[in-house]
């Protein structure tokens, strides 16, 4: 029973990174800031919560935990960084529907390398979902999307290899530590994009909305998504974050009430069918398995 239960909580922090990762929309509205300098103040925000989780976990040993996450906890945040640069860029290529379209394909790509990198075969009902969650998200997106913005739907599909990747990577090095690996990433992050940002210009009102930025969408949700995932098959891991789509429009329809068209409500729909599904087929397997 005690995988079950591991099994059960895996799924409860992946969950719970989707819901930090969709607010990202929200939080973009709400900021009157270049994308350059919101992003560098999130990562360094983001960078300063985790900083402070694993200091309170490890007080002196803190810098001798960071040293220790080695090659393979370096490659993670690398990755991490990686999909995050390609989402950035991708967005101002092409379309939000373009790349929201191309990450559906996630599980099916995180099946693939799960496959060929580490033996983890996805499970049928896992693949199933898969397959629905993401005719939900062509039918979210469905229309908006368009085939003109070739470099950037290039860059989206690299987003889309780069995040799987980096889910098959943290099942294969399950004992690195993922506080460690989420500050790196973090704090990588803002450094890299630090020549394109103009941080001065962040009203102390902007600097209070991009804590809560920092610390509630990327920190948490980083944390969440990357911790979640040690428990869980890179694949299922996958397919719980497509709830980030189905949600994104609800908190701007909430904060901003722009309300969400029809086929966005029915798609966005479908996914959560999807997913709960899922969860709720093998949260009832486990326990028989165990």
């Amino acid at each position: 029973m005690e995988q079950a239960n591991r099994h059960r909580l895996g799924i409860l922090m992946v969950a719970g990174s989707a819901v930090a990762y969709s607010t990202a929309g929200y939080f973009t509205r709400l900021i009157p800031l270049d994308v350059w300098t919101l992003l560098f103040w999130r990562g360094i925000f983001a960078g300063l919560f985790i900083a402070a989780i694993l200091f309170w976990q490890n007080g002196r040993r803190s810098f001798i935990v960071l040293r220790g996450m080695g090659w393979p906890g370096l490659m993670i945040a690398a990755l991490s960084t990686m999909g995050m640069m390609f989402f950035i860029n991708a967005l101002r290529l092409t379309t939000v529907a373009d790349v929201a379209l191309l990450f559906a394909a996630a599980p099916f790509v995180t099946a693939l390398l799960a496959w060929l990198a580490i033996g983890e075969r996805a499970s049928r009902a896992t693949l199933i979902a898969s397959a629905i969650a993401c005719l939900g998200i062509v039918i979210m997106v469905g229309n908006a999307a368009s085939a003109a913005n070739f470099y950037g739907s290039l860059l989206a599909l690299g987003m889309v290899c780069a995040i799987s990747a980096m889910m098959v990577a943290v099942r294969k090095f399950k004992q690195s530590d993922m506080v460690s690996v989420s500050c790196v990433s973090s704090f990588l992050t803002s450094l890299i994009i630090a020549p394109l940002a103009t941080p001065m210009a962040a009203s102390h009102i902007d600097l209070f909305h991009l804590a809560l930025f920092g610390v509630t969408q990327l920190g948490l949700g980083l944390l969440l998504l990357t911790t979640g995932t040690q428990l869980i098959s890179a694949t299922e891991s996958a397919l719980i974050s497509a709830l980030d789509t189905p949600l994104a429009p609800i908190w701007v329809w909430l904060a901003f009430r722009e309300v969400p068209t029809a086929t966005t409500l029915l798609g966005g729909a479908l996914v959560v069918l999807a997913v709960m599904g899922h969860i709720l087929v093998e949260m009832r397997q486990r326990p028989a398995a165990a």
